[in-house]
């Protein structure tokens, strides 16, 4: 399972929210570039990067933080925030972007979606996050009417590469995945789900092992790794590739040891 560290950028800066409440943002560092690296060092493979002032207006806004994190590192990043239109997109990919993560666009504009989708083959991410199971939509300023299963479902058949899972009562606060809502959206759909939000310890990390097999394959841990309280080395050796549990033991007589 991929373990995915994330970037929130704020006026350039790398933070982290409380449940997607912008006044409550605790700043990190001002150098996301030195962040990115950071993960990078630390043995992540790929990395997740949102644009929150971007995701409130509309449009790419941290342009020149995202393209100093894309020439700082040789890793696949997955960016979201304000991508509402066809050039936001392609200004992205220009960067070396290799994923779009679209969000309010998956709700208002899904013919949009679907042809972007088929201009970008797997390219193309949606994010879905969800309050009390209904979808949010313009930087989780607003709820919609719409259920998470609905539009995930409208999505794969849309085309898109993956879904991204956000719980937004979770996201910031350090306790654990919706595990329930995890196992409802894997049921209903066959794409790569990635989970996020809430995610505190490497317990948090293994009780999603239980859903690889159903297609949750990779997991966004934000300010957990900030805090300290999961190191990446280990939860790349408790559930990335390779994990502990993967490696066979060495009983002394296997052709293997």
């Amino acid at each position: 399972m991929d373990v995915i560290p994330a970037i929130d950028l704020l006026e350039g800066h790398c933070v982290r929210l409380y449940q997607g409440d912008y006044d409550r943002s605790q700043v990190f560092s001002e150098n996301p570039a030195d962040v990115a690296k950071q993960w990078v060092d630390e043995g992540a493979n790929r990395l997740h990067i949102v644009d929150l002032d971007g995701a409130k207006a509309g449009k790419v806004v941290n342009l020149k933080a995202i393209e100093a994190i894309a020439h700082a590192v040789s890793v696949p990043i997955e960016i979201g925030g304000g991508l509402r239109d066809r050039t936001s997109v392609q200004q992205i990919f220009n960067l070396g972007i290799q994923w779009a993560i679209l969000g309010t666009i998956a709700v208002e504009q899904p013919q949009l979606v679907q042809e972007l989708c088929q201009e970008f083959p797997e390219q193309i991410i949606i994010g879905i996050d969800a309050r009390n199971g209904r979808v949010a939509t313009r930087g989780w300023l607003e709820t919609s009417e719409v259920l998470a299963t609905q539009l995930s479902v409208q999505m794969q058949e849309l085309g898109a590469a993956a879904i991204i899972y956000t719980d937004i009562h979770r996201d910031g606060t350090l306790r654990g995945p919706n595990l329930e809502a995890l196992r409802e959206l894997a049921a209903a759909i066959s794409i790569p789900i990635i989970a996020s939000g809430g995610v505190s310890s490497l317990t948090d990390l293994l009780s999603l092992l239980a859903l690889e097999s159903q297609g949750v394959n990779g997991v966004i841990v934000g300010r957990a790794l900030y805090t300290g309280d999961i190191l990446l080395k280990e939860a790349l050796r408790a559930i990335g590739p390779g994990r502990i549990q993967d490696i066979p033991p060495n009983l002394g007589f296997s052709s293997f040891a």
